[in-house]
Parts: C-alpha cells; sequence; structure tokens
C-alpha cells in the first residue's frame, strides 16, 4: 500500500498510550511505519496538553510521554492553519479537520462522534479506528 497522510485525533493517540495491545496502538505503530502522520501546531499542543494531564500519571511513564511526543514530532509532515472554519459541532475539534484539510490528508481517524457524523466533504474521509484497520489491512 502507498505511504498515506494521516491526521489522527488525540483520543486515539492517548487511547494508544494507555494501551499498546489495542487497535488504536496497532493503528499509530501502523502510522509510524509506513504512512505519514500530520500535524498543526494546534492539534500538537492539544496532544501535548491531554497527555500530560496528571489522570495519565499512572498509567503512562514521563519518559514514554516523551518518547511518543519525539517521535511524533520528528517524523511528523506539518502545516500551518489559519482560523478554522466551522465543521463540527464541537469547534475544538474543527482544527483537526483543517489540518487534514491543509495537508491534503488521505484520512482523518477519530473516535469521536462529532468528527465522524460531521457532513461529507469532498476532499476529505473521517473514519473510526476499526475502518482505518480495514483500510490498512491490519
Amino acid at each position: 500500500m502507498t505511504s498515506l497522510k494521516l491526521v489522527v485525533d488525540t483520543n486515539i493517540f492517548i487511547s494508544a498510550a494507555l494501551s499498546s495491545t489495542g487497535a488504536p496502538a496497532r493503528l499509530v505503530q501502523a502510522s509510524l511505519a509506513h504512512h505519514q502522520l500530520v500535524f498543526s501546531q494546534a492539534t500538537f499542543d492539544e496532544l501535548r496538553t491531554r497527555l500530560y494531564r496528571p489522570k495519565f500519571d499512572r498509567y503512562i511513564s514521563l519518559e514514554l510521554r516523551e518518547s511518543l511526543l519525539h517521535d511524533f514530532n520528528a517524523s511528523a509532515h506539518w502545516v500551518d492553519i489559519g482560523e478554522s472554519a466551522v465543521y463540527c459541532r464541537d469547534r475544538d475539534d474543527d482544527k483537526f479537520i483543517e489540518t487534514a484539510l491543509k495537508a491534503q490528508a488521505h484520512y482523518l481517524l477519530s473516535g469521536d462522534n462529532d468528527l465522524l457524523e460531521v457532513a461529507p466533504l469532498p476532499s476529505l474521509q473521517i473514519i473510526s479506528v476499526q475502518q482505518t484497520l480495514t483500510v490498512l489491512g491490519l
């Protein structure tokens, strides 16, 4: 399969960090190994701030968090986005759509219904973890 540009919602990265054997972890590992993760500063900042929340201290070591962020940062395709248009009912999620559109990403991967239920966009597919595993043949 050709390398794809993928924007991954924060909830998938967090789920992958919490369980290294679940579907989100398999998806993130495959994305890092065979595809191109796409970030904007806004999406990366959300990941960083959420990953460092104290509620995750008992599940994810500081070293693992730093390692994950380093790996994502080093391998990412970066895009600059401005103010996002309104795409979904949770305005905080619009930055993921804007990032995907700006990068001309193949897919936006999410477990968030606010994103999964967005009206179809002609140049972007927003798909769930399970759909992504099927698309990637995992």
